[in-house]
């Protein structure tokens, strides 16, 4: 059974007290985080001695300064500079600041920040940053090594407003569930244990699970995910289907929640080189990333009915695996000209998006690392958003933005589907091309989205980076789960 460890080891503290020298005393370590603008005068009523206050106050180079108060507890001190920065930025801070002092922080540590700084924007990037750093990903070395000592509570001592932090939480929580899921080797996450996990996740927290196995889905005639699953050796795959009722007296639907899950990907038939191949496990990470995110939502009670649905398969190649030129007959009916056996992503999602739709919910959200096109469009900066509703446009960005998780959005025109036009089919799975395969990759989900349901698709393409992002110090980013909090806050869905 799989089992991950503690999904936020850092605890988050405000603890507003006068600052005198008897507490300090009391206090291990200490980060004081001075604006690098200027000259603050809140130093001055810092019971330090003149030598440490001068030095504050005069370095000039926005150069950290470490000493060691003269106490009982010897305190060390440790301040840094920060110029206000935007959430993205400010995250990235956070990081460098924790990992350069990692091996000297204590479990515990204070911090003080100047009054004249954003305060909330500080203290999030720092709990966000210090949660990332501390939290482990699974490690299958027969020797554990010596790991640096992990912070375990972050104590402000400034007057913060408790509410801004009360819910990022469990965002942190989502973000370190989908890394895990994400990291975890092939052979550990098969399509058997990862709908074992989810159920067992599913009983544990309170939500209704359903499976909709490959026979289930055989009567349903989802034409598009069996296509990409009758290549498994073994036939666990299917499609998962889990429900939060926040408010039990509305019967509809207000959110689906829809995620990738290829739990590994060799590109079938058209088989991928072995450096686009190497790490296909994290091919599930949209499915990770919705469940990170229904993962939150639960966790902070919030009053929204929400379907979440995981589409879980392997893209093997086989004598069964499905080919180019084939003709697929998808679950609303439409029929697919098979091109490109590595476009699987759009296959699943084909299927789980119609059945997400059956229950007309207000809004869909899906996840996918669905298309190499959107990383070479965006780098691994930024990830790609496309939607039927242009509107959305700017919240959108304002959530990228605002939650650290920036994102772009792209074109839907009409005119793209002249791109994918099939002689012999409804539709082309893709282009021979692959020129814009981001945008004709959602042009094709499109087809599989009722009519007069708003929906996002989320192309992550900076789910996987070579040196982590914003906070985040591994290569699997978790991306999603921040930035889709904030755009359901900015809709006014939560």
């Amino acid at each position: 059974m799989l089992k991950h460890s503690k999904l936020n080891p850092v605890f988050f503290q405000i603890e507003k007290n006068k600052i005198s020298k008897t507490f300090l005393s009391k206090i291990s370590t200490l980060i004081v985080v001075k604006n690098s603008k200027g000259d603050s005068k809140f130093f001055k009523n810092l019971p330090l001695s003149a030598i440490y206050i001068k030095k504050i106050q005069n370095e000039k180079k926005k150069q950290d300064l470490i000493f060691t108060l003269d106490n009982s507890n010897l305190t060390t001190v440790f301040v840094t500079h920060y110029e206000d920065k935007d959430q993205f930025n400010a995250l990235v801070w956070a990081r460098k600041l924790l990992s350069k002092y990692q091996t000297q922080l204590t479990p515990e540590v204070s911090i003080l920040l100047d009054e004249s700084i954003n305060q909330d924007v500080v203290s999030r990037a720092l709990w966000m940053a210090a949660s990332a750093q501390s939290f482990e990903l699974e490690n299958f070395k027969s020797k554990k090594s010596t790991n640096p000592i992990k912070l375990k509570r972050l104590k402000f001592l400034n007057s913060l407003d408790s509410q801004i932090h009360s819910k990022l939480n469990a965002q942190i929580e989502g973000n370190n569930l989908a890394r895990w899921l994400t990291a975890l080797p092939p052979n550990k996450l098969d399509a058997k244990n990862y709908i074992t996990f989810l159920k067992s996740y599913s009983v544990n927290e309170g939500l209704t699970f359903d499976f909709y196995s490959e026979k289930k889905l055989r009567t349903l005639k989802a034409g598009a995910f069996l296509a990409v699953s009758q290549g498994n050796k073994d036939h666990d795959a299917g499609i998962v289907k889990m429900s939060y009722k926040g408010n039990p007296d509305n019967k509809n639907i207000d959110l689906g929640l829809i995620g990738k899950g290829i739990i590994f990907d060799t590109g079938g038939n058209n088989l991928k080189p072995f450096q686009y191949m190497l790490d296909m496990h994290t091919d599930m990470e949209g499915s990770a990333v919705a469940l990170g995110l229904l993962h939150a939502i639960h966790k902070n009670k919030e009053k929204i009915n929400v379907e979440l649905w995981l589409a879980i398969t392997e893209n093997r190649i086989s004598s069964t695996a499905y080919k180019s030129q084939d003709i697929i007959t998808a679950s609303n009916g439409v029929t697919i000209q098979t091109i490109h056996t590595d476009a699987e992503g759009r296959m699943v999602l084909a299927d789980t998006l119609n059945l997400a739709s059956k229950s007309k919910p207000k809004l869909m959200l899906d996840f996918a690392t669905l298309t190499g096109a959107c990383e070479s469009a965006l780098t691994d900066k930024y990830s790609g958003v496309f939607t039927n509703d242009e509107n959305l446009h700017p919240l959108l960005i304002e959530a990228g933005r605002e939650s650290g998780e920036r994102v772009w959005p792209f074109p839907m025109d009409n005119d793209y589907l002249e791109l994918i036009d099939s002689d012999v089919a409804d539709i082309k799975q893709c282009s021979e091309s692959g020129g814009g395969d981001h945008i004709l990759a959602s042009k094709f989900l499109e087809k599989f989205v009722a009519k007069n349901i708003r929906w996002v698709h989320t192309d992550l393409s900076s789910g996987f980076t070579k040196s982590g992002l914003g906070h985040i110090p591994t290569k699997v980013t978790g991306f999603g789960i921040n930035f889709g909090y904030k755009f359901l806050e900015k809709i006014k869905l939560i």
